[in-house]
């Protein structure tokens, strides 16, 4: 949907606000029960491009407007971010472990970017920020328009920091990574792409990212299938923490079900 319409029009540039105006969308009410029965609170904008025409729907707009910290699903671009500067050159390349237990055994040793991307390594990140430097890092995300592009504050910036982004902002991103219209090399998009892949069946694949600030879930990716991508993206606040995670797959796939963007349970 040509960056969802230029997806938002945006409020004062030097204004730093976390809400902004919602593209057209149709809102789906009944999307409503499967967050009421989770129990969660959050939204979810999903857009079906598959033939014969795009829909853009929505659960909860103005959430869906609001900007959050993106957390992990900024290994996306990070990731795309290193490969660009030259932090790592491919998905083969060995990222020796510190030596610093983390209290997360699929963090401590060592990693590649197919491992860090599946166990969401923070500490392989935190070393391409480092590597990249965080003037880089805020040129890479103006470059791509990603959120308010801010490395400022706490570290890691995408998790603690001022880093923040909209489900809408997000669900044009991926839109972009998708159809390979990032100002990046098309070799290091295909890769990221690929380290995306979650689950596949004969004729679709699942590529999606999680994250979680400590209050706030994200889900967000896409399916394919041979008519066309259905792009989504779901985040929920987590008041419980580790309690509410299983909500965002949980509440994300009964919605994508219900529209035939996954297939049903067996």
């Amino acid at each position: 949907m040509k960056k969802i319409k230029r997806l938002l029009v945006m409020v004062a540039l030097g204004a730093v606000s976390s809400v902004f105006a919602a593209p057209s969308a149709q809102e789906r009410p009944e999307w409503a029960g499967w967050f009421a029965k989770a129990p969660a609170v959050g939204t979810m904008v999903v857009l079906d491009a598959r033939a014969p025409k795009e829909q853009l729907w929505v659960h909860n707009p103005q959430r869906a407007a609001q900007r959050f910290s993106p957390a992990s699903t900024f290994k996306i671009p990070h990731a795309l971010f290193a490969l660009e500067a030259g932090a790592i050159k491919d998905e083969f390349e060995v990222i020796p472990w510190d030596g610093v237990h983390r209290g997360n055994r699929a963090w401590d040793k060592d990693q590649d970017l197919r491992s860090s991307m599946r166990n969401s390594t923070v500490w392989v990140y935190e070393r391409f920020a480092k590597q990249l430097g965080l003037k880089q890092e805020t040129a890479f995300m103006e470059k791509i328009g990603y959120g308010n592009a801010l490395s400022t504050g706490a570290e890691p910036f995408w998790v603690e920091g001022d880093l923040a982004i909209s489900a809408f902002e997000k669900l044009d991103f991926l839109q972009q990574l998708y159809r390979n219209h990032l100002p990046f090399k098309l070799e290091h998009q295909r890769l990221v792409k690929d380290l995306m892949i979650n689950e596949a069946g004969a004729d679709w694949i699942l590529r999606v990212k999680t994250g979680w600030s400590g209050t706030i879930g994200w889900w967000a990716g896409w399916v394919e299938w041979p008519t066309g991508p259905v792009f989504f993206v779901m985040n929920i606040d987590t008041p419980n923490r580790l309690g509410d995670l299983a909500k965002r797959q949980g509440i994300t796939r009964q919605v994508l079900r219900s529209i035939q963007a996954l297939p049903a349970v067996p």
